[in-house]
């Protein structure tokens, strides 16, 4: 894909913790962070210029996770906090929200209406993806840090629920994901989404 491309990217990608779910599913590359560095520099080149990127990511790997930001050229310019009405585990505590940063290259223009920082996070019942994400709680960040008829990008799109919530704010997108069996799950929700009614979409699907 040629530099400065799309206008936004959010991407949950792989935590870095092995994780397992109770079917035995797995997620590619989720047990190293070798591929984190690679993996935002080509999402840095990628956006245009005074543009964000929103990413989830495991929080006992942030670390790892801020330096390869960093290097790639990202700074951090605000953090959302999803809350989940259940614990997905519970340890010390019973953890129950999602994070992610919002990342800015460049300088990006304020949002005419500022989302909150902290929002809610439904249950999807992980139907389609270990760690899927509901596409109601991502329509409002693709609405706010996305263009209308712009392009999304998710480099690790699971089972396309960014894409999902591209299509139904009318912005184009591309998804990439390195698991076939998610890549076909991907295909398939997109196939099955009824058209936005406002507008045309074009989508690269996920591969």
């Amino acid at each position: 894909m040629p530099a400065a491309s799309v206008d936004f990217t959010l991407t949950d990608p792989p935590y870095a913790v092995n994780f397992c779910d109770r079917h035995g599913r797995n997620i590619r590359n989720d047990n190293n962070t070798s591929w984190l560095h690679p993996a935002f520099a080509g999402a840095y080149r990628l956006l245009k210029p005074d543009c964000f990127c929103v990413c989830f990511y495991g929080w006992t790997k942030i670390d790892r996770f801020f330096a390869a930001w960093r290097a790639a050229g990202f700074y951090p310019v605000g953090h959302l906090v999803f809350r989940k009405s259940y614990a997905s585990s519970t340890r010390f505590v019973r953890y129950q929200h999602e994070q992610a940063y919002l990342l800015a290259k460049g300088r990006p223009p304020m949002p005419a209406s500022p989302i909150p920082d902290v929002l809610e996070l439904s249950y999807t019942g992980n139907k389609f993806h270990p760690t899927q994400k509901a596409v109601s709680s991502l329509l409002p960040i693709v609405s706010a840090f996305s263009p209308e008829e712009g392009i999304v990008l998710d480099p690790f799109c699971g089972s396309a629920s960014s894409l999902l919530a591209a299509k139904r704010l009318n912005r184009h997108y591309v998804g990439i994901e390195l698991d076939d069996r998610y890549c076909k799950v991907a295909r398939d929700r997109i196939l099955t989404e009824p058209a936005n009614p406002r507008g045309p979409n074009s989508a690269d699907p996920p591969r």
